[in-house]
């Protein structure tokens, strides 16, 4: 047990990292701290004017009494020059320089940078009509300040994030610079290296510091780490744990269990990985030593789960805003992709603690509830599963009744029956006591009651229903939802308070009105602070984005891979996870996915269609964005484990192998969703969707029970064998059915016409082509078409652009003589040429689906068959040794 001392000596430690990871581990006294303040509540502020329809409304406005020369509404480079600018300016007064600076007043030197970094940040919008004039022939002024603006963002990365992320974007700026020096026989050579390219491409357009990734960061995500912030300084987080432990605390294991729970739900207010872990790690880490589990044990739970909360649906990190804008897909439907594996890993990590339960035999913590029938609680869950559902109908119909009824004044009925649903809720909640914050380090713990617990917070349900609903629903941007979701919860805020004062008539409704206030402005100015590291991390990742489109360095590093791997899919994965965990040890998650995203996505991509895999872009991007994830975890540098060591008192870096260990489900889930996109539920049913979730889930705890060599009992190494053959059947049914039935036939070339002219409409016919690349290199690739529309086989064939020509020549395809049919023309925008051919290319061969085939799905049958033998067996086993 630790002494008073210790534990608040430990507590600000605790603190202090997070400041020095997120916000900045300067506190200064004065003028400076609330200069400090006042700007990033200024910050927040901005960012959430821009986000709302506000200025639309005001230019309109102005427009009505004549004053339509004055513009309120900002473009979207403006913004992100604003946004950068913020960031730069609190970024040098929140960041010392060295460790040995003063934290409690800002040198001088920092001063100047930090207006200095202001002013650059901020060119655009003072010499806007300049700039456009000379777009793309920058002068010696654009150049001096783009020079001193990327110098001075570099310091500031290096001060909020660390070097790694500095020295990879410095070397691909000399690498921009010297690399036209270097002899034209190199693979890395380019000519686009001079002085005024770079600072062009860099600071004066958007394809460098002021690209894709800050915009993101402006428009996306600074309104979701605001949406956080808010919640969290609402109440939520600790509503969000005591729920957690009052459901589940009582299961074997159970402190982990609603560890894993409490920080996915915490996942929704923390995007940082750090974050999350000390939030609710310095609660539920001393609860889990407390009923058995060691040090390194506790923390890695902790770290397992709370990393894990970035690809939580609907909340998701950072770079998940990016990836909507690199894939060109709405958020709605990126959540949809993101949400099964998720879930299913979310599963398997209550299985890994459930199975370490087991293995070393411990209880839960006493309830404080008399433990109800099996029967009644599943009862209870179905009739709240289909309240849940008449509640959705209801909304759904009654808001389309509202707007085909009212629609000029759809908005204020709409505000109006949401407020009214706040004030029933508060009235509920006012009947029960607020939840306080547990000391967990104290002697006694027992599990808070379910029924106080659920009802004391049930109003912070609120926000999160209205955001979810703009995204999935109304289908809103994720910007203007997650702006409506934090008006929500700025009038929570301000209100909760003082209304419950007046519920429960305890009369001290101006000094909760006051605290309220102050809530509010801490939220603020915690969601803007918590940006810093964000805004500057997506404005230099920038950089090298800028370097690869100048110098084309993509594709000269596509060719480096592609020979690496051989052309071989599986093992370009392999590399491609290994450079996003390399480089995830020194870079943030966000930066680390946009430099692994700009330099290998595409690369992927084409390297699968080589091998008959059409990937998916979406698969591509959020398999780098797992293994970004993942580097949280991995030793030796995984802060999240070091920030968890620091609560349990363990050893980080075997609290960090522990972690590792535990989130090896998260690591195959991303290979898997590659080669089977029915895990993202792409071209899924609802009735074929809930299957894939049944089974997968299934093949996840497989696969869990063989990493943690436990299932029912500790398994022997063919048991382990079994249980990963089991999981591999379960998850990649067609690699052994396309063995047993296959399905597809192949035909020769000079036989297309005829086979197609006989295909179902709609049916996909796969071409494997020979042909040269854009970059002239030699290629065999497939290509997938659907069959379209047409009377007769030649009509088909140009319904998709085709113009096919047989030379009368013979050549060699897989040891046989075949027929040479080239592509004569492939029309542009047809079906054809967006596959990707072209003129010129030899088609090697054509294959049609066979039919009456098995469905891969039968093997899940035998899969299972092996499962049900495997658990009874161990079953069994364990019985016998008992008795």
């Amino acid at each position: 047990m630790l002494d008073k001392t210790n534990k608040t000596f430990d507590q600000d430690d605790l603190q202090d990292m997070v400041a020095a990871n997120d916000s900045g581990g300067r506190n200064p006294y004065g003028f400076t701290k609330k200069l400090i303040f006042a700007v990033a509540i200024l910050w927040s502020l901005f960012q959430i004017y821009y986000a709302s329809p506000l200025p639309f409304v005001f230019q309109e406005m102005l427009r009505s009494i004549g004053l339509g020369s004055i513009n309120v509404v900002f473009d979207d480079t403006k913004a992100r020059s604003i946004h950068l600018a913020f960031a730069l300016f609190l970024a040098y007064l929140s960041y010392p320089a060295f460790k040995s600076s003063p934290i409690h007043h800002v040198p001088i030197l920092d001063w100047i940078f930090a207006f200095a970094a202001t002013f650059c940040a901020s060119y655009y919008l003072f010499f806007y009509g300049e700039l456009v004039t000379r777009f793309g022939a920058p002068n010696t002024q654009d150049i001096v300040v783009g020079i001193v603006g990327i110098l001075l963002l570099l310091e500031a990365c290096r001060r909020s994030l660390g070097l790694p992320l500095v020295i990879i974007a410095s070397v691909f700026l000399l690498y921009n610079y010297f690399g036209q020096y270097f002899p034209s026989s190199w693979i890395v050579s380019h000519r686009t290296g001079s002085l005024s390219h770079i600072i062009n491409q860099q600071w004066i357009t958007t394809e460098g510091v002021f690209g894709v990734a800050l915009g993101v960061s402006t428009k996306y995500v600074f309104l979701f780490v605001l949406f956080g912030a808010l919640l969290d300084k609402a109440g939520a987080g600790n509503y969000f744990i005591k729920t957690a432990f009052a459901f589940l605390g009582h299961f074997r294991g159970g402190p982990a269990k609603a560890a894993v729970v409490a920080s996915g739900l915490t996942g929704l207010i923390s995007g940082s990985s750090i974050a999350n872990v000390v939030t609710t790690g310095t609660f539920t880490i001393p609860m889990m030593k407390r009923v058995g589990f060691s040090a390194e044990k506790a923390g890695a739970v902790e770290v397992a789960s709370s990393v894990n909360g970035q690809i939580m649906p609907p909340v998701m990190g950072a770079a998940a805003f990016l990836m909507i804008e690199y894939v060109n897909m709405p958020y709605s439907q990126l959540i949809t992709h993101a949400f099964l594996p998720a879930i299913i890993s979310y599963i398997a990590l209550v299985y890994i603690v459930h199975l370490e339960a087991c293995k070393m035999d411990l209880k839960g913590l006493e309830r404080a509830d008399a433990a109800k029938p099996w029967v009644i609680s599943v009862l209870r869950g179905l009739g709240s599963f289909i309240t849940i559902c008449v509640v959705y109908f209801i909304i759904e119909y009654g808001l389309s009744w509202i707007k085909t009824l009212s629609p000029d004044h759809a908005l204020a009925i709409v505000s109006i029956l949401v407020g009214l649903v706040y004030l029933l809720l508060l009235k509920r909640v006012a009947k029960f006591d607020d939840l306080e914050i547990d000391d967990p380090n104290s002697p006694v713990v027992k599990l808070p009651s379910v029924k106080p617990t659920v009802n004391a917070g049930l109003h912070f349900l609120l926000p999160v229903v209205i955001l979810i609903w703009c995204l999935m629903v109304e289908r809103m941007s994720p910007g203007l939802s997650a702006f409506w979701g934090s008006l929500a919860l700025c009038f929570i805020l301000l209100t909760q308070r003082p209304i419950l004062q007046l519920y429960r008539r305890q009369g001290k409704v101006a000094a909760a009105t006051k605290q309220g206030f102050n809530d509010l402005v801490t939220g603020l100015e915690s969601g803007a602070r918590n940006m810093i590291g964000i805004g500057i991390a997506t404005a230099t990742a920038g950089i090298i984005v800028g370097v690869v489109a100048l110098t084309g360095f993509g594709v000269q590093l596509s060719s480096i891979i592609e020979f690496l791997s051989m052309g071989n899919i599986l093992l370009m994965l392999i590399l491609v996870a290994i450079f996003s965990l390399i480089l995830g040890m020194g870079l943030p998650t966000t930066a680390n996915y946009i430099v692994v995203s700009s330099l290998m996505a595409t690369v992927i991509v084409e390297v699968g269609r080589q091998n008959g895999l059409i990937v998916p872009l979406v698969a591509v991007h959020l398999f780098v964005f797992y293994f970004g994830i993942m580097a949280d975890v991995t030793p030796p540098v995984g802060l999240a484990s070091f920030a968890a060591a620091a609560v349990s008192g363990g050893n980080p870096i075997k609290t960090g192998l522990v972690a590792f260990g535990y989130s090896l489900r998260t690591a195959i889930l991303p290979f898997l969703f590659i080669f089977n996109t029915d895990l993202l539920l792409i071209d899924v049913g609802f009735a074929k969707g809930v299957m894939v979730f049944i089974v997968a889930t299934i093949a996840i705890l497989a696969f869990t029970a063989a990493s943690m060599r436990y299932f029912f009992d500790h398994t022997k190494w063919w048991e382990t064998a079994l249980l990963l053959l089991i999981t591999f059947m379960l998850f990649r049914p067609g690699f052994f059915m396309n063995y047993i039935s296959p399905t597809e036939r192949h035909i020769e070339p000079i036989n297309i016409v005829q086979e197609i002219a006989h295909a179902p409409v709609g049916e996909t016919m796969t071409l494997k082509v020979a042909g040269i690349n854009q970059y002239g290199t030699p290629i065999e690739f497939f290509a997938k078409l659907n069959v379209p529309q047409g009377n007769s086989g030649e009509e088909r064939i140009q319904n998709l652009g085709l113009t096919l020509l047989d030379t009368g020549e013979q050549i060699e395809v897989d040891g046989e003589m075949t027929h040479k049919i080239i592509i004569d023309e492939a029309q542009l925008d047809s079906a054809a040429e967006k596959a990707g051919l072209s003129w010129d290319q030899t088609i090697l061969y054509v294959a049609l689906p066979r039919h009456n085939t098995l469905a891969k799905e039968w093997m899940f049958i035998p899969a299972l068959l092996l499962l049900f033998g495997l658990g009874f067996n161990q079953i069994r086993r364990r019985r016998k040794i008992e008795s």
